[in-house]
């Protein structure tokens, strides 16, 4: 099979902490042939640690060496230059939020449908061994029903002043939106359509947000199981970190990101006016690798432009995502309740 000759658009941390890695384990069926960012020096220091590729400032001049791209930008460029990788031809790894309105969103759609292009927004977390494990076993009923999914995401995420990610309009919103969209994503693939929910936010804490830098949101779905996240970029230290927890009814699933660990809960005894809550807890799955672990989502993206197939996160799927985080904004706004119904993913499959 040919290599897919891949062009990164955006050198800062997001590709080189995050993306880099993943990158490097593909070699075997793609090339890294072109990098750009518009500071000379970033791109410089990526190319160096990925010999095949050239360095140039603007990304119209990468466009003949490449296949497909990876755009890691802010979030308010995501459209002008998805449009023009797809315009010229180009597949499209778009790093999330897909776009920063609907409309924008629906243009990108529109054009890689017309065009017969790959377009995939990068949620790797869908793509994590582990996740995937544990999609498998809910889906299965290994553990009986769930009716609570419950994802814990605690940082502290302080950009330099005048940074672009603390602009509401340049990030599309708050964290909420940056980050929450993983999990409204994960909470969507996992549970199915949603019926209605409620999001709080805040940047107390996180002064430096214009939009919140903490928020909290449950959904309620139609099968009656509740899904909640909470999310902060202010956090100045933390017990829970980054986790997952299911709750079914015969045992509950626990991913713990720091120790790389899914675990079994089970055999709780019933509580009888006491406190104890122990429990039988068996290690079902250990990572091999910690890290973004990006390598699993750019090999789907591959696959997907290869066999011609959707991806799992493709542009209707990551547009659903993001209305029901905009109605879920509107909502707050108008302190009411979010009316959900029509937003699920398995609606349009």
């Amino acid at each position: 099979m040919t290599k897919l000759r891949m062009g990164i658009i955006g050198c800062g941390s997001m590709t080189a902490e995050a993306h880099l890695n993943g990158l490097l384990e593909l070699t075997e069926v793609m090339d890294v042939t072109a990098v750009c960012d518009i500071d000379m020096k970033q791109a410089n220091l990526l190319q160096a640690k990925l010999p095949n590729a050239i360095a140039v400032t603007d990304y119209h001049d990468l466009l003949d060496h490449v296949d497909a791209v990876l755009i890691a930008l802010p979030h308010d460029l995501h459209y002008e230059v998805g449009v023009g990788c797809l315009e010229a031809g180009k597949h499209v790894l778009m790093e999330k939020p897909l776009a920063n309105t609907e409309e924008e969103c629906e243009e990108l759609i529109r054009i890689s449908n017309e065009r017969n292009l790959t377009l995939m927004t990068a949620y790797p977390v869908r793509f994590w061994p582990i996740v995937q494990k544990m999609k498998e076993l809910i889906d299965a009923k290994a553990y009986g029903d769930v009716f609570q999914m419950s994802v814990w995401t605690e940082q502290l995420t302080h950009p330099p002043q005048g940074h672009w990610a603390t602009s509401a309009k340049r990030l599309g919103g708050g964290q909420f939106f940056s980050h929450g969209c993983h999990y409204v994503d994960l909470m969507l693939w996992f549970l199915g359509k949603p019926i209605k929910g409620t999001h709080f936010g805040t940047n107390l804490g996180t002064p430096w947000m214009e939009r919140e830098g903490t928020s909290n949101v449950v959904i309620e779905f139609e099968n009656g199981v509740l899904g909640y996240h909470m999310g902060t970029w202010g956090a100045r230290g933390s017990r829970l970190g980054y986790s997952i927890h299911i709750h079914c009814t015969e045992g509950m699933l626990e991913y713990n990101r720091a120790e790389g660990k899914l675990y079994l809960h089970s055999q709780m005894q019933e509580e009888r006016a006491t406190t104890d809550t122990s429990s039988d807890v068996t290690i079902l799955m250990e990572e091999k690798e910690a890290g973004k672990q990006t390598q699993f989502e750019i090999m789907h993206f591959i696959e997907c432009i290869r066999d011609r197939k959707l991806p799992l996160t493709n542009g209707d799927i990551s547009l659903q995502g993001l209305k029901v985080i905009w109605k879920l904004y509107d909502a707050e706004n108008a302190s009411t309740l979010a009316d959900l119904r029509g937003l699920g993913l398995s609606e349009i499959h």
